[in-house]
């Protein structure tokens, strides 16, 4: 359940109360003085995902594993990853990906992968 924010409109106490969405959202004391309800800025918190490192693939489980992506999501990050390790490369080429083309090849008696473009 939400928590509300009520301050006391002379004293200027604030008091946090715990209440339903359907209930109305007011808050009168003892005393009947009728308290002034505080709004605030909403609080999201987001994984930040994007301090992954390239070349860890402990790293990519742990920081994805937790997270509520799709599919689609990890192999997005994947190919971002994959052009960073690129950059970072002297010949311009992923070596995850270069490896992975070549046990590929190997498991299958020198048959190429069908994006292996070398």
């Amino acid at each position: 359940m939400p928590v509300y924010i009520f301050q006391h409109p002379t004293t200027q106490e604030v008091l946090e109360l715990v209440q339903k969405i359907a209930d109305p959202h007011e808050y009168v004391d003892g005393k009947g003085v009728k308290w002034h309800r505080v709004f605030t800025v909403p609080h999201a918190s987001v994984p930040i995902l994007g301090t992954i490192d390239p070349n860890s693939a402990q790293d990519f489980t742990y920081k994805t594993g937790k997270s509520s992506g799709t599919v689609g999501d990890l192999w997005d990050m994947s190919k971002e990853l994959s052009n960073k390790r690129k950059a970072q490369s002297d010949d311009g080429v992923d070596p995850i990906k270069k490896q992975n083309f070549k046990n590929y090849s190997k498991k299958r008696r020198g048959m190429k992968h069908p994006k292996d473009k070398s």
